[in-house]
């Protein structure tokens, strides 16, 4: 059996679907011309995805205004002045903060994956944001008559509800995205904030059986927008023994853009265990040079050295445009990267045997 691939998640909008959804939010055009839009993008991302050769794809995240908001959208006790991430570059993404309880899902990620199904070919797998990431919505001050407890009780519940109905949809897989996790250790040095982190993501994934576990993933990377991160600057050494103590069986982790690849991997190879694989980043989203699949093969290789290869399968080190403004990337770019990936890993399988 090859070494599996798989994508992270987005794809860059193409330009007439970002103006109709600007025209939307303004006011100018209504929800038909936008749902219009939509499945025009919808349907030229899957065929361009399936002509890569993937064997697994995304929607790319198309109608999803980021990875991280799309329970949010249509919500109405939300505040906009949450919290705030700083990237290297300067420029900030703000978070919403709840305003009064309860706290529910407006979109669930199998409304995405339902969609998508319409027009795919191939398995389509499923990204949801992680319950540790919508953990930040509640305000450092409290919510008069809703405790955090609560809120966290609430929060829970929804996050196992997202997962459970993509995987009863047929989700080859899900994948949660936990961004966060790296940040946590820049934010709290002590590791008190990711240790908390791990335990509420956890506290949903317990609700699953060993089985479905094995089918959802998690995805760790320090961030990716308008070619910048927000915590490349942290060692891998500090969050990855915490990341793998998660409770899934697949993990997908940017390694491309890491300057010491085999370092990263050999902290990997002491915190993988039996029953977990690993994906590891074989394209830079990040880099505009669209990496050359011998390339790729040669990144395989040297991880197939440090990881066994049964526990080993690729992806790239991110999604390609996670806020759905991002257009750092273009779509022609993410599409020969991910060619390039698929390619690689090809040749990297059959020079392994596998």
């Amino acid at each position: 059996m090859p070494i599996p691939t798989e994508p992270i998640g987005s794809i860059p909008r193409p330009p007439e679907l970002l103006t109709a959804m600007h025209a939307h939010a303004t006011g100018q055009t209504n929800s038909d011309q936008l749902h219009a839009a939509e499945d025009a993008a919808l349907r030229d991302t899957i065929s361009r995805f399936e002509e890569t050769g993937s064997p697994v794809i995304t929607d790319g995240e198309q109608t999803k205004p980021s990875f991280a908001t799309y329970p949010l959208s249509g919500l109405t006790n939300l505040a906009s002045d949450g919290a705030i991430i700083l990237f290297a570059d300067g420029h900030t993404r703000q978070l919403p903060k709840l305003s009064e309880g309860p706290f529910r899902y407006a979109v669930q990620a199998v409304s995405y994956l339902k969609r998508a199904k319409q027009y795919a070919n191939r398995p389509v797998k499923q990204a949801v944001i992680s319950a540790s990431a919508l953990s930040l919505l509640y305000p450092q001050n409290g919510i008069a008559n809703y405790s955090q407890s609560a809120f966290l009780k609430d929060l829970v519940n929804e996050a196992e509800r997202d997962i459970r109905q993509c995987l009863d949809a047929d989700a080859p897989c899900v994948q949660i995205d936990f961004t966060e996790g790296r940040l946590a250790l820049k934010l709290d040095p002590s590791g008190g904030l990711l240790k908390s982190f791990i335990q509420l993501n956890n506290s949903v994934l317990e609700r699953f059986s060993p089985s479905e576990r094995q089918t959802i993933g998690v995805h760790t990377c320090p961030g990716g927008d308008h070619d910048s991160t927000h915590s490349a600057d942290v060692d891998y050494a500090g969050p990855l023994p915490a990341l793998f103590d998660l409770k899934v069986g697949r993990f997908y982790v940017q390694l491309a853009s890491e300057s010491d690849r085999q370092r990263v991997l050999k902290l990997i190879a002491g915190v993988l265990k039996r029953d977990q694989m690993v994906f590891v980043g074989v394209t830079d989203p990040i880099k505009p040079m669209v990496e050359k699949p011998e390339e790729v093969r040669d990144r395989i290789l040297e991880a197939a050295r440090i990881i066994p290869v049964q526990s080993l399968g690729t992806t790239d080190d991110c999604g390609f445009s996670p806020f759905a403004d991002d257009t750092s990337t273009s779509r022609d770019t993410a599409f020969a990267k991910i060619t390039s990936r698929v390619e690689g890993t090809r040749m990297a399988s059959q020079v392994l045997g596998v």
